[in-house]
Formats: structure tokens, C-alpha cells, sequence
């Protein structure tokens, strides 16, 4: 049997006491995620090797040994990208529940990450995924990643520039507002370095946080920008508590008990960017109000209740929106060789 680590609440204050002004050093890959990874991953996700005489391939075609490979993956998942959590694919596994099929580590491969471990990966994360001059193992690299072309200044991109403006004048949350939460079973990360604003998640006991959960982060809403709910046991009363979060601008609501009823009180959020719909009760009635949400650019509603033609009409209302409806996957159809050795069987 593989060792579980229990949640304690307690660790939620010793992570974010660096947000509430006690200072915080960056985050280092070689001394705080490289052994993570050694023990935990390197031996299923690394490059071709021979082992026992036999060739072995890394699993699911994503190795973990070199830094290029973190940030490259395969046609499904990168496992790491800077600065976001909830597109790295890393921190989706390892926080699955342990009967998922995708969990991992799997039974058998190592322990799973305990809650600080897993906070260790996010605030790397989040701080941009510097390596530390770490390379690893370099075979089997890219071409084009060997040399990379001649940096050119960067441009401020469009979400770095509502950051700014969302954390202009706010003041991190202190020491004894943290304390009051702490029991809550959330995990917090400061979006960047010294910012104010908040990513918040219940990803290490998603059956735990329900709508009092939700409730209790409250002291915290003006600065809680990312809010991850996703597989909780929420339900239409949280939009409540979420609805008095002025800033912000990601949520995820993947299959939760949230309705068309709980979605029409979020219609008045005025900087939420992206939604996560799937696998919810949402019909083409909840859309009508996120056609009023005039920021949204990314909405995903796979695996709801809602029509071509609802999703069509919120496109419509939403044309900077990038709008992900049901996909509906067909059976390829039959090669004309195997058609015919179906007429011999018969």
C-alpha cells in the first residue's frame, strides 16, 4: 500500500506567511524540486535507456530528466509551463484523486506529494520555473531548442498589464487574517514574487471544500485573482462568496454542482477572464449570463448540457472570446481492407 500523506491545515499558514510580509526566498530547482522529481518521477520519465537488457521508453512520451523536456511534453500535456498552474500538467496529475488512472505518482512508483511538497511545485511555478542553470540530460533535445534565437525585448502582454493595474494600491493580506483561515483546507500561493494577489486552489482535498469552505475565504477576497474549485463539493450558494471577488480573473468550476442558477450571479464580474465549465449542469440558459461578462476571453463548456446553438449565440455576444463547446468524437471509418475481410467472415 502507498503511503498517503493526511492534509494539515497548519502547513496553509507556514506557506503564505511570506505574503503577509515575512520575507521569502525564490524558489531553488536544484535544492527544492530536483530531489521531488528524482524520487518521485525520473523513474518512469526519463530518456531510452536500457534496463535489464531491454530498451525502455520514457511513459506516456514526457520525461522529466532535462529542463527542456519540463517544458516540452507531448501532444496532450506539458508538464510545466512558467508562471501557470493551472495549464501545467505536472501539478494536474499530483493533485488528481489517488483512484484517477492519470494520478501519479502511480501505487508502487513512490509516495504521493504531500501538500507542501506540492505547494513547493506550484510557488516554482508561479515564480516563472527557473531552473538554475540546471540542464539535465540533453539527448534527445530539440534542434531548435539547442540554439535559441537572439532575444528581443519583451512587450508587456495583455494579462501582465491587468495584473498591474488589479494590484495597484493593494496591500497584502496579514499574518492574522491567514491565521483565520488556515483551517479551511485551501492552499495559497502569491500569483508572482511580493504581489498581493492571490492564487487560491483546495486541489490537495478537493471532497473537503464546500460552500462554507468557500465562505471562510472571504477575508481574502479582494485579493484572490485565481480561484481553482474544481471536482470540490460547491454548489450554487458559493457563487455567494465568489461574487465578492472583485478581482478576479480565473475560475474553475469542472465538475462541481454549479447550475444556470448559481452561474447568473456571477454575471457581474468585472475582470474575470477565463471560466471552466466542464462536466456541469450548465444549460444554454446559464449562457445568457456569461454574455454579459464582456471580459471573458477563454470559456469551456465540454461535457455540459448546453446546444451548438447556445454556444453559437454566446459566441456572438462574445466575439474575443474563445468559446470551447461539447466536441463530439466519431468512430474513424473503416479501411477499405478491413471491409473486406468483414464480407469473408460472414
Amino acid at each position: 500500500m502507498r503511503k498517503s500523506s493526511p492534509y494539515r491545515p497548519v502547513s496553509l499558514f507556514l506557506f503564505v506567511t511570506s505574503l503577509a510580509g515575512v520575507s521569502h526566498a525564490k524558489t531553488d530547482f536544484k535544492v527544492d524540486i530536483l530531489p521531488l522529481i528524482e524520487s518521485r518521477c525520473l523513474k518512469c520519465h526519463k530518456g531510452p535507456h536500457e534496463e535489464n537488457g531491454k530498451m525502455q521508453k520514457p511513459k506516456g512520451d514526457i520525461r522529466l530528466d532535462g529542463a527542456w523536456a519540463f517544458l516540452k511534453g507531448n501532444k496532450e500535456t506539458v508538464p510545466v509551463v512558467p508562471k501557470d498552474v493551472t495549464k501545467s500538467g505536472i501539478i494536474q496529475v499530483t493533485t488528481l484523486p489517488k483512484d484517477d488512472d492519470k494520478f501519479m505518482p502511480p501505487e508502487g512508483k513512490g509516495d504521493p506529494l504531500t501538500p507542501d511538497e506540492i505547494n513547493k511545485l506550484k510557488t516554482w511555478i508561479i515564480e516563472g520555473a527557473d531552473f538554475g542553470g540546471w540542464e539535465g540530460n540533453l539527448d534527445g533535445k530539440p534542434a531548435e531548442a539547442v540554439a535559441p534565437a537572439a532575444k528581443v525585448p519583451l512587450k508587456d502582454r495583455e494579462h501582465d498589464l491587468l495584473y498591474q493595474k488589479l494590484a495597484e494600491g493593494l496591500q497584502p493580506p496579514t499574518e492574522e487574517t491567514l491565521k483565520k483561515i488556515a483551517s479551511g483546507g485551501a492552499q495559497i500561493a502569491a500569483l508572482q514574487v511580493g504581489s498581493p494577489l492571490l492564487h487560491v486552489d483546495f486541489l490537495a482535498g478537493v471532497t473537503k471544500c464546500n460552500d462554507e469552505s468557500l465562505a471562510a475565504l472571504t477575508p481574502l477576497k479582494d485579493n484572490i485573482v485565481h480561484l481553482d474549485l474544481a471536482r470540490t463539493e460547491i454548489t450554487d450558494a458559493a457563487a455567494k462568496s465568489i461574487v465578492l471577488m472583485p478581482r478576479l480573473t480565473r475560475l474553475d468550476l469542472r465538475k462541481t454542482k454549479i447550475t444556470d442558477k448559481g452561474l447568473g450571479q456571477l454575471a457581474t464580474a468585472k475582470n474575470l477572464v477565463y471560466l471552466n465549465l466542464f462536466g456541469t449542469e450548465i444549460t444554454d440558459a446559464g449562457l445568457a449570463s456569461l454574455a454579459q461578462i464582456k471580459t471573458l476571453r477563454n470559456v469551456f463548456l465540454s461535457d455540459t448540457k448546453v446546444t451548438d446553438a447556445g454556444v453559437a449565440k454566446l459566441k456572438a455576444s462574445l466575439p474575443k472570446a474563445e468559446i470551447v463547446g461539447n466536441v463530439v468524437i466519431t468512430a474513424p471509418a473503416p479501411k477499405p481492407e478491413e471491409m473486406k475481410k468483414g464480407k469473408k467472415a460472414k
